[in-house]
């Protein structure tokens, strides 16, 4: 037998009269009430107010009294899971940044929430649409379409012959020999300082950039030897090969402004996002039901930027866009509402803004912000 769904309507209108301070909130999947706050944080917890969803308790579906718990960040701990609308559950999932070809961690993590699918579809029954969103707009992306391009463009350069080839990989290779030294010794500088100042957090980051930086110095290492061997002979195809890496970053550097023509970028990406794709399926990972783009939305990202722009939230500086977070939290905000931090997100290290900032972003980023945690919403176009 089958029971007749009470009108949502009426079942809000009778939650309000029980209870006043609950609240009714509106999401793409359908109307849902939230409980009053089920604790008040403390002044120096940053942590955000949780408004737990109510389940409905009239049900006689285990499920729906909340029987499956899931970890929730907002209270460090599992809570009852209860969709905004019956058994339907709309999925979002952030998607590759399709510069190059997936690796091993990609791999972990995509699977991993295959088997959080599964068992939400298959185990729990639920009703799931999965949508993951590929970045297709980077400064990954960006860096390495123009050096594939300028990569071709060399190798298929006449005037370029054998002799000249060699003092150009030569070149390219003290480049970056003098680059890796310059960067090991900024990051055994910050270890140091963490060090001394008993920080141990930027001390495990640290010890982890010099290790990763250590491996990239060995692959040069291996690169030096093929190159030395590459120039003693007369292959030019074998050269190119062996000092592809140096070259490409030399080339970037001195003509990468010059690469203009889109669809290189659009073509890049949409090869990565393929092989991307096909990787997954060979790992038996289930296709997502919907698969969106990031230049699919660039317009409502422009008004959605704006939007906080207008509330005083964000500011324009040099081109770019930047989130105030000073701005931000005086307005009652919590920066880093799903992982606190401090006030003024202490927590967000150097590295980290680095890595969020992209590889492009230069060394004068930091002097455009008010705040050297603010982090751009949208990056000012430069050269190429």
């Amino acid at each position: 037998p089958t029971a007749t769904a009470p009108d949502p309507s009426q079942a809000n209108q009778a939650t309000r009269q029980r209870n006043p301070t609950q609240r009714n909130t509106m999401s793409l999947s359908g109307t849902g009430t939230f409980c009053p706050p089920c604790s008040t944080p403390s002044d120096t917890s940053h942590r955000h107010l949780w408004l737990p969803p109510q389940a409905n308790t009239s049900a006689s579906d285990p499920i729906a009294l909340g029987q499956l718990l899931l970890r929730n960040s907002l209270t460090n701990k599992k809570e009852p899971f209860v969709p905004m609308k019956h058994r339907h559950v709309r999925w979002y999932t952030c998607g590759p940044t399709v510069y190059d070809s997936s690796h091993v961690g990609h791999a972990r993590t995509y699977l991993s929430f295959d088997i959080m699918r599964r068992i939400m579809t298959d185990y729990f029954h639920y009703n799931v649409l999965y949508q993951i969103n590929t970045t297709d707009i980077d400064d990954k992306i960006i860096l390495r379409a123009r050096q594939n391009e300028l990569l071709r463009q060399l190798e298929e350069d006449g005037s370029v012959d054998f002799e000249k080839l060699v003092g150009l990989a030569k070149e390219a290779l003290e480049e970056a020999k003098a680059k890796s030294e310059e960067k090991k010794q900024k990051i055994e500088k910050e270890l140091e300082e963490a060090i001394n100042n008993k920080d141990s957090r930027a001390r495990t980051e640290q010890e982890g950039l010099l290790e990763q930086h250590l491996v990239k110095r060995k692959n040069l290492e291996k690169d030096e030897v093929q190159i030395i061997e590459a120039c003693s002979g007369n292959d030019r195809v074998i050269l190119l090969k062996a000092a592809k890496s140096v070259l490409a970053e030399k080339l970037d550097r001195e003509k990468g402004h010059l690469i203009t023509d889109h669809s290189v970028f659009n073509q890049h990406a949409r090869k990565y996002e393929r092989e991307f794709m096909e990787d997954m399926t060979a790992l038996g990972i289930r296709e997502p039901d919907i698969l969106t783009r990031v230049t699919e939305y660039v317009p409502q990202i422009i008004a959605f930027v704006q939007k906080i722009v207008d509330k005083g939230l964000a500011y324009e500086s040099n081109g770019s866009v930047y989130l105030s977070l000073d701005a931000f939290q005086s307005k009652g905000h919590n920066y880093r509402k799903l992982s606190p931090a401090g006030p003024g997100g202490a927590a967000t290290t150097a590295a980290e803004m680095a890595e969020g900032e992209g590889a492009l972003a230069g060394s004068s980023s930091g002097s455009e912000k008010r705040n050297p945690n603010d982090f751009a919403l949208w990056k000012a176009s430069k050269a190429g």
